[in-house]
């Protein structure tokens, strides 16, 4: 007899099994977590860059200009740019550190220039009509949950399924492929 071993039950022993089943499944699932976090921070991004960029040349600087920022055709171009780029950035998994640094300064334009003053919610459902519902100005609920998914993906990396993890493995291989011979 082992005395090292306390004695379990059958029924201690399968749940600790399955405890430890569970930890081993749930960390190998983890590494996915990045993933969704990437492909709607992304397409968000990459939507609302398109969406302003389909309005024509001038309608998105007008309105960086009626919100009485300098440079309104600069800034409202830049904004586009980022929002295009940055979006696939985020959507093929490479320069998430980089990109996100633009994107969330301009996270913080739409939440003090206009989101701010509508408070917190994102959906607030004014009435229903026989058009449909109808709703009021979105808070900056939804900024701060894409800040809140970019720093998130700052902080844990893109994940697999990245062209990050792709060039990374690439190099990996290639040293050892190049490492002089003793």
């Amino acid at each position: 007899m082992n005395t090292l071993i306390p004695a379990r039950s059958v029924e201690q022993r399968h749940t600790i099994a399955e405890y430890w089943l569970g930890l081993q499944v749930r960390a190998s699932l983890s590494r996915w977590a990045p993933l969704p976090l990437r492909l709607i921070v992304g397409y968000g991004f990459l939507e609302h860059g398109l969406a302003k960029a389909g309005r024509g040349l001038d309608a998105f600087p007008t309105i960086v200009a009626a919100m009485g920022l300098p440079f309104p055709y600069l800034l409202g171009w830049l904004t586009i740019l980022v929002e295009i780029f940055g979006g696939l950035a985020f959507i093929v998994g490479a320069f998430i550190p980089l990109a996100s640094i633009p994107m969330v300064a301009i996270l913080f334009v739409a939440t003090t220039m206009v989101h701010l003053q509508n408070g917190f919610s994102s959906i607030k459902l004014q009435a229903i009509t026989p058009e449909g519902p109808r709703f009021g100005q979105p808070g900056y609920e939804t900024d701060l949950l894409y800040v809140a998914c970019i720093v998130a993906l700052v902080l844990t990396g893109p994940g697999p399924l990245s062209l990050n993890s792709l060039i990374r493995r690439r190099f990996a291989n290639s040293k050892e492929e190049y490492r002089p011979a003793a």
